[in-house]
């Protein structure tokens, strides 16, 4: 199924984003966790892609199956040990589908309701999504989609960039309108070949974020990406509301991550950030 909704999203003055949906809520990057934060009204899905061996675009944060709620087709927990020897790279999607991602809960976010499934594919987290929020005439969304990339692990549990890049935006031709895809990556690498490619006419345009958690300035950071992005995300605690008026000077979006409670939730606002990625859209209520 192909979903095309072509309706121009009118975006937010202040961009509210479900962390993995709503990690603090429901299990994280799945789709019972996308549809609860589409009821909690927020303005951007974030999520994580992998890929799996046989080249499927797979929403998930780590790229094996995390201990901390994993659990093997046999009914048996992935154990700590064994977790990243359980690499998606080198797993079909037919055999990732069989593992089990919320029954168990995670131990970090008691909150989370416990509920039996699996690691969807990016293009059925679009068709789900779109169905939910037509059936329930909710408003339009963003996909804000990370690219999970580290340079150390290209061909291992990842493939190269340019390869990684390739496969993401087929799947996002096939389903979503561009003004509705945001592409961020810790790792420039991605965004700097998606630039590109977008510059080329191969790709089309979509917003790019820098995501950020090192300690140098945004002004080294830009540097090094080469680029000024629509989207500049740091770890919240790395702001500052003249670092966050620096950026916006140049018209650079500032939204911190992950941002989970509403003191300073309140204070990001107060400071002029453009939004916040959170586990928990529900402390944002009324913001």
């Amino acid at each position: 199924m192909t979903v095309t909704t072509f309706a121009q999203p009118s975006r937010p003055a202040f961009d509210l984003q479900g962390h993995r949906g709503c990690r603090g809520l429901m299990p994280e990057n799945t789709i019972p966790a996308f549809l609860k934060a589409l009821d909690l009204g927020v303005s951007t899905l974030e999520l994580d892609v992998v890929i799996s061996k046989d080249g499927q675009v797979v929403v998930s944060h780590e790229p094996y199956f995390n201990a901390d709620f994993s659990i093997r087709p046999d009914g048996r927990p992935v154990d700590k040990k064994e977790q990243k020897n359980l690499v998606l790279y080198q797993m079909t999607y037919a055999d990732i589908k069989r593992y089990d991602v919320g029954s168990n809960g995670n131990p970090k976010y008691p909150k989370q309701q416990r509920v039996k499934t699996y690691k969807p594919l990016l293009s059925e987290v679009i068709e789900q999504v779109e169905m939910y929020r037509n059936a329930k005439n909710l408003p339009i969304v963003s996909y804000n989609i990370e690219i999970k990339s580290d340079a150390s692990e290209y061909n291992k549990s990842q493939p190269e960039p340019a390869v990684f890049c390739d496969l993401v935006q087929a799947v996002l031709k096939q389903h979503l309108p561009t003004e509705r895809v945001v592409i961020q990556s810790f790792d420039f690498a991605p965004l700097k070949h998606w630039k590109l490619q977008a510059n080329a006419g191969k790709y089309p345009s979509v917003r790019l974020a820098a995501l950020v958690e090192n300690l140098r300035s945004p002004e080294k950071n830009l540097d090094e990406l080469g680029f000024k992005p629509d989207i500049y995300s740091p770890y919240y605690r790395l702001l500052s509301q003249n670092k966050v008026k620096r950026l916006q000077e140049q018209s650079i979006k500032v939204i911190p991550w992950t941002v989970n409670q509403r003191n300073d939730m309140s204070r990001l606002k107060k400071w002029g950030v453009d939004g916040i990625i959170t586990d928990y859209p529900d402390r944002a209520s009324g913001l």
